[in-house]
């Protein structure tokens, strides 16, 4: 069941994820629109897209999860691999989601403050590569 759905997921998702699928949105929303004098812009075409859409989007819900989990394990276990694989890298951060918060948060704090030591502001992603180049070349130094 579970294999059956995430093959189906990841094909709607594909297709969905599409330019035509896009498209044949816009389309059926133009449609909709230029049906609206001969249904009097009555409540009940009103309805028709509202309840249509609500489906839709009540679905695709399920979907975008679905993919996102797997994208997010996989994204985990590819970097619980690199993490295993360096040598020097702390080990204990493989599989860090699974951390309480409390945890999360002082490991957090201390990379803030490693980047502070370093000179550089932890909120900006492109000076985490200045941190981590500094620190390896601490570690050449030694």
């Amino acid at each position: 069941m579970n294999e059956r759905f995430r093959h189906l997921a990841h094909r709607i998702s594909n297709a969905v994820g599409s330019p035509y699928s896009f498209l044949l949105a816009v389309c059926i929303i133009a449609v909709w629109l230029i049906s609206g004098p001969f249904f009097r812009f009555s409540d009940t075409w009103q309805l028709v897209i509202n309840t249509g859409t609500t489906i839709i989007t009540f679905l695709m819900v399920f979907l975008i999860q679905n993919s996102q989990n797997r994208d997010a394990r996989a994204m985990h276990l590819k970097l619980d691999e690199l993490i295993s694989a360096v040598g020097g890298a702390r080990n204990e951060l493989v599989n860090l989601e699974e951390m309480p918060d409390e945890r999360l948060m002082a490991l957090q704090q201390e990379f803030e403050a490693l980047a502070k030591a370093y000179g550089v502001e932890a909120d900006h992603i492109q000076h985490v590569e200045k941190v981590l180049q500094a620190r390896e070349q601490e570690k050449n130094a030694k």
